[in-house]
């Protein structure tokens, strides 16, 4: 069945070692997401880095996000902005999430990506005000229970916060 795994990291640091540890247990890039606040400012995120785009999000190249190797290597990395909620570094599926429909609120923007992912929404909104608050929102996509489990044990490993698994939506 497949599920995903989620966490809270505290700095990019834990961040970076988690991905690590789940690259080297088999995980794919694009298996693994990660949410961050951009914290640059609004100034080079807006000029600097043409990243402001009037649909709430677009990718930008890796160099300059104030983010390491092992978060550069995760699938679509980039900075987005999001209408009324401020900016963002995402990559893996959530990128994806945060680029669709879900955006177009600036009250539902990251909440209503993340339940979109499959999260219940008292548990996406908890992430929604850790993530405002500086942290990093890692998931795992896994295609089986073993899978969960390797990944929970990576979380628990790095001593991450708010570990929690949930059934994906499936695609129509």
């Amino acid at each position: 069945m497949k599920a995903s795994v989620y966490c809270i990291a505290k700095t990019v640091e834990q961040a970076e070692a988690i991905v690590l540890d789940l690259k080297q247990q088999g995980f794919s890039a694009d298996a693994i997401s990660a949410l961050l606040p951009d914290k640059r400012g609004t100034k080079d995120f807006a000029h600097e880095h043409n990243t402001k785009a009037p649909e709430g999000a677009t990718t930008g190249g890796v160099a300059g996000l104030g983010v390491g190797a092992a978060l550069g290597w995760l699938a679509g990395i980039g900075a987005l902005a999001i209408p009324g909620v401020g900016p963002f570094i995402a990559a893996g599926p959530i990128m994806a999430a945060l680029g669709g429909a879900a955006v177009g609120t600036a009250a539902g923007g990251v909440i209503g990506a993340l339940i979109g992912m499959g999260i219940p929404e008292i548990e996406a909104k908890r992430y929604d005000d850790k993530i405002r608050g500086g942290n990093i929102l890692l998931s795992v996509h896994t295609d089986d229970g073993k899978q969960k489990d390797i990944a929970k044990e990576v979380f628990k490993r790095h001593h991450a916060d708010d570990i929690s698994s949930g059934s994906e939506a499936s695609a129509k």
